[in-house]
């Protein structure tokens, strides 16, 4: 991939030096998974950062038989970054949504990216504090009821993964099991939230290019407490 094209998918690498970006993408490793494939397991060494090229993942912990969906993400984000850092085993695992290509930097290599370039260290510290506000507001909203979580899940995926036609913001068309688990809400109520929603011509589902439109958003931001 061209320095500038990895630059504008990637919003950690803006404003980068563009040497350092050529020097990071001397090593880089390419890699597809097909849908609902392991790309990571928990428990496992940390030696590699991954880069969503496209497709979507969603990011768990296991608590025996159980898991926990902590977070989605798509194209332009990153994973695998903190098992790195702190030099300990990976706390969660993470799942191909559907077909997706990845590239990846080895743990040895992305620290000393960090090192020769002091504007990725502070905007890897920017997306990290951004990630831990999202999570402390999932804390906060525990208790709401859940067409309010749901309502955030969406609102939460819009602005990380803004992708509009004609004005409509879009995301990629989870399931409602996907959406009632980063949600933390039981299936059926997904799927039924989602119902009542496209009944209001709030949200449209179009099968065709797998995406969601979300066409009243002000109405959804109000639902999830952030009008």
């Amino acid at each position: 991939m061209q320095i500038e094209a990895f630059s504008q998918l990637f919003p950690l690498f803006n404003g980068v030096n563009p040497e350092t970006l050529e020097w990071l993408l001397e090593r880089v490793d390419e890699h597809e998974y097909p849908g609902n494939r392991a790309v990571l397991m928990e428990d496992a060494w940390g030696n590699a950062v991954y880069f969503i090229v496209s497709g979507w993942v969603k990011v768990r912990r296991l608590n025996g038989d159980d898991a926990t969906t902590l977070a989605v993400l798509g194209p332009g984000d990153f994973f695998g970054e903190m098992a790195i850092l702190d030099e300990s085993p990976r706390s969660t695992d993470v799942i191909a949504l559907a077909p997706v290509k990845l590239m990846s930097v080895t743990a040895q290599r992305f620290i000393q990216t960090l090192f020769k370039d002091s504007q990725l260290h502070h905007r890897l510290l920017q997306t990290m504090v951004r990630r831990l506000r999202q999570m402390n507001w999932r804390l906060q909203i525990t208790l709401q009821p859940p067409h309010v979580k749901l309502a955030y899940t969406l609102m939460e995926l819009s602005e990380n993964y803004d992708q509009s036609r004609e004005g409509d913001r879009r995301i990629f068309n989870f399931t409602p099991e996907d959406l009632a688990a980063v949600s933390n809400i039981k299936p059926e109520e997904a799927t039924k939230l989602m119902e009542k929603m496209k009944q209001k011509d709030w949200i449209e589902v179009n099968e065709s290019d797998q995406f969601i439109y979300l066409k009243n958003w002000k109405q959804i931001r109000h639902l999830a407490g952030k009008a």
